[in-house]
């Protein structure tokens, strides 16, 4: 067993990362499974939406010259000759006195340039032809108010203009992308392809995960926290089972199809910490050892095309780890910000976080009456530390720490 020879910076570390991180490759998916997805490029209309003026009231389609003068002591007849309706249009044209019923989002009828509302108008005693049908012949309403031109009308591109670019590229499809995808004729979309990530996590001590703890085995906690992690930043998780601290059981993993390789257990310089040496022997170990507090024995890499993350068997170490290097990579291969997909508010400490200079430390605290309450700083084995914080506050490798009353950023978990 040895120590590390040198630990990197956190800043070290994540510029040798940013440099490797480009998106995928695009593919196309139905429109149906799209939301949540990342565009892969700008899309643009080619159509107008709506293609035709549209009736955005119920009422009837009129010359608005034809009801100059029209309110409730001063009716205006109209003569209604046919009406329109989503999907079946009246045929004809209209002129001066003339009206044709329509109905929400039906045509607007050549020659009219109006809607006059079903509320502002009075039918006839014989009352309307059933909608289509005007064989025996027309029928007068009275326009008990004047419209003016335009009114009520929905135009041609109102919604969406030919030419007009809708979506940019790197967008997280939203439920209403999807509709306004559709409006436009797409039934399928571009979207940068999801990263497939090969969880391997290792340890002759561990059991499956939600197995009772038995004697001195425990149960894998990383395993399901590790995949929830990777389906929250977007990659598609390969977990086929625990892997024994064995030399060939390791490599066969390190070497599975995949974009992303995450290593949990056995990053450190121990006798049984296997995967560094197989990642310097079979590809490149870029950063081994990184000074932050926890997750100091992690480690980074690649072998072939794929970006290698050795993380802490410690839970929190490797919750942090994760969070620092290989979320962000994932996030980044598939298209979305590499930022922490996490809210984070300012408030003040109630008490004071010490933190030595050269090292990043990563606080978990608690929000008590509007104050953050540091909980540990250390406790890499302590995972219910995380689930008994709020959030986590990070003191960076120039700072010795904040005093109590100090204002700091708050990264909140939920």
């Amino acid at each position: 067993m040895r120590g590390f020879a040198r630990r990197h910076t956190v800043a070290a570390a994540l510029e040798w990362l940013d440099a490797q991180l480009r998106p995928l490759d695009a593919e196309m998916v139905p429109l149906g499974v799209a939301s949540g997805r990342v565009l892969a490029s700008a899309v643009t209309s080619d159509v107008d939406v709506p293609g035709f003026d549209r009736s955005t009231m119920d009422g009837y389609a009129v010359v608005a010259a034809g009801t100059e003068g029209a309110g409730a002591y001063n009716r205006v007849s109209l003569t209604v000759i046919g009406d329109s309706m989503p999907g079946r249009p009246f045929e004809g044209a209209i002129r001066l006195g003339e009206a044709v019923r329509v109905m929400t989002g039906a045509p607007i009828p050549r020659g009219a340039d109006a809607v006059l509302p079903a509320e502002f108008v009075e039918e006839g005693t014989e009352g309307p032809a059933e909608a289509g049908h005007y064989e025996s012949g027309h029928y007068v309403i009275s326009a008990t108010a004047s419209v003016s031109p335009g009114k009520n009308v929905g135009r041609v591109g109102e919604d969406i203009a030919r030419g007009a670019q809708i979506l940019e590229r790197g967008r997280v499809l939203r439920p209403q992308d999807l509709g306004v995808l559709s409006s436009v004729g797409h039934g399928q979309i571009g979207v940068v392809r999801r990263p497939r990530v090969r969880l391997v996590v290792t340890g002759n001590e561990l059991l499956p995960a939600g197995s009772r703890p038995e004697g001195v085995h425990i149960a894998d906690a990383n395993g399901p926290m590790l995949a929830a992690l990777i389906e929250r930043d977007g990659g598609v998780v390969e977990f086929p089972g625990l892997v024994r601290d064995d030399r060939q059981a390791i490599l066969d993993a390190l070497n599975a199809d995949a974009d992303v390789i995450i290593v949990s257990g056995g990053s450190s310089v121990g006798v049984e910490d296997l995967a560094p040496m197989l990642v310097a022997e079979h590809g490149e170990l870029a950063v081994h050892g990184i000074a932050m507090r926890p997750s100091s024995p992690t480690g980074l890499g690649r072998i072939g095309h794929r970006l290698v993350f050795l993380l802490p068997g410690n839970p929190v170490s490797s919750l942090c780890a994760y969070d620092f290097f290989a979320g962000r990579a994932i996030r980044a291969l598939g298209g979305r910000d590499k930022a922490w997909p996490y809210r984070s508010i300012r408030a003040t400490l109630k008490r004071k976080i010490s933190s030595p200079i050269g090292r990043l430390d990563y606080a978990r605290v608690k929000l008590v009456d509007g104050l953050v309450d540091p909980i540990s700083v250390g406790g890499a084995s302590v995972l219910s530390s995380t689930t008994r914080a709020d959030g986590f506050v990070i003191v960076g490798d120039d700072s010795e720490g904040w005093a109590e009353g100090t204002e700091v950023d708050v990264w909140l978990y939920a």
